[in-house]
């Protein structure tokens, strides 16, 4: 790969491996295991493998390969692991980290799935958890010790779109010694602005903006080569979370699209927050991309977009939300988000309704909030069914 290649061009060609029929379009390699020359051969693969030699599935495939290099240099990172699904991903990476008496500060604004990881699991094994507010930069400085091993936040917070301080705080946790892994989701692969602030890790659900499509499940955790083909690797191999080929090979395709994609898309999002900025049934239209937003110049400090996702506060509570979701005609009801569709969620009542709901109101996360995702239709449209069904809203 030419390091002075455009994220665009990284997008379509790096980690490019043909074989000896020099396809053009990346080939899919189905396999479970590999064959070996020689016994010989054999145990030297299992002493150590080369760059471009595979034993079994589970610890590595030439598609699944391509796919982690394509990945990591959009990313600006090193090296990559692809996982079966985002979730396999965080999950994999807090795991492999951390040991009994470890001391964790995450941003109390996480993804459901996430904080069940930190609080049910990691905290039931002997890891110690602080959540602060992920905005509040004091809150990180005070919470971090001497023994915090790790740091963890969502660079924009799931569903809210609260933006975390990252470069400040990769550098308090640095000074302390603390490794910082970040979810960066909603920045998208296009936006992402986590190795440029210094993170670690940077773990992404490529079910959302690389398939972007509504098919497959992936994730993928990028980073250093001793971090992820060091402690990383050896975890999720051994444990069976790795992505499969097929999986890998329609991500290569569609990445050669993403970058088309998600600057339609997030181009579309702002448009979106200005119509209905002021609209009459709203509280609040949240998209930090939007002067609007609380945490605008913080956000445009980091990136030139906030992504694809914005997020609009219902007047009138639960029923007037179901109103408006029921009324809509091209967005459709799901729990996806960054899909070429346009998709609208209620996480208060689906994919954040395990949460309590005091911490749902510590979140913002009200029974009016809708969480919508931006597809590929055409903007005026998407607009249009918005305001037919906010009428509808009562």
């Amino acid at each position: 790969m030419n390091s002075q290649w455009k994220p665009r061009t990284k997008a379509v060609h790096s980690g490019t491996r043909r074989s000896q029929y020099n396809e053009v379009s990346e080939a899919v390699f189905l396999t479970q295991g590999f064959v070996y020359e020689s016994a010989e051969q054999a145990e030297a693969r299992f002493q150590s493998l080369g760059d471009d030699e595979f034993i079994y599935a589970r610890y590595g495939n030439p598609t699944v390969r391509m796919f982690e290099d394509r990945i990591s240099a959009l990313l600006g990172y090193e090296d990559c692991f692809a996982c079966t699904s985002g979730m396999a991903a965080v999950s994999g990476a807090l795991t492999a980290l951390l040991k009994a008496g470890d001391h964790v500060v995450a941003a109390r604004a996480l993804f459901g799935s996430c904080l069940y990881v930190l609080e049910d699991i990691l905290a039931r094994f002997g890891v110690e958890i602080t959540l602060v507010d992920g905005t509040d930069n004091t809150a990180w400085d005070a919470a971090l010790r001497s023994d915090t091993r790790l740091v963890f936040f969502e660079s924009i917070s799931n569903p809210t779109l609260e933006v975390v301080d990252m470069c400040h705080v990769v550098k308090a946790a640095h000074a302390v010694g603390a490794l910082v892994v970040v979810d960066d989701a909603m920045a998208t692969p296009v936006y992402s602005y986590a190795q440029k602030c210094g993170a670690d890790i940077a773990i992404i659900s490529t079910t959302k903006h690389v398939d972007g499509q509504g098919r497959l499940l992936g994730g993928a955790i990028c980073g250093s080569r001793e971090l992820v083909r060091g402690p990383i690797e050896t975890y999720m191999k051994h444990t069976g979370g790795a992505m499969n080929p097929f999986t890998a090979w329609t991500h290569l395709k569609a990445l050669e699209t993403i970058d088309l994609r998600v600057r339609a898309q997030s181009d579309a999002a702002l448009e979106i927050a200005r119509a209905l900025s002021d609209h009459p049934k709203l509280n609040a239209v949240r998209y930090p991309s939007h002067p609007g937003h609380p945490q605008h110049e913080l956000a445009m400090s980091h990136s030139t977009s906030a992504g694809t996702v914005l997020a609009l506060e219902v007047k009138g509570g639960k029923a007037a939300c179901f109103k408006f979701l029921n009324a809509l005609e091209i967005i459709t009801i799901s729990n996806n988000f960054a899909d070429a569709k346009s998709i609208a969620t209620h996480p208060a009542t689906t994919t954040h309704q395990r949460l309590p709901q005091e911490q749902k109101d510590v979140l913002g996360i009200s029974e009016g909030l809708v969480r919508l995702s931006v597809g590929l239709e055409d903007v005026s449209d998407i607009i249009a069914d918005l305001r037919q069904a906010l009428d509808m809203a009562g």
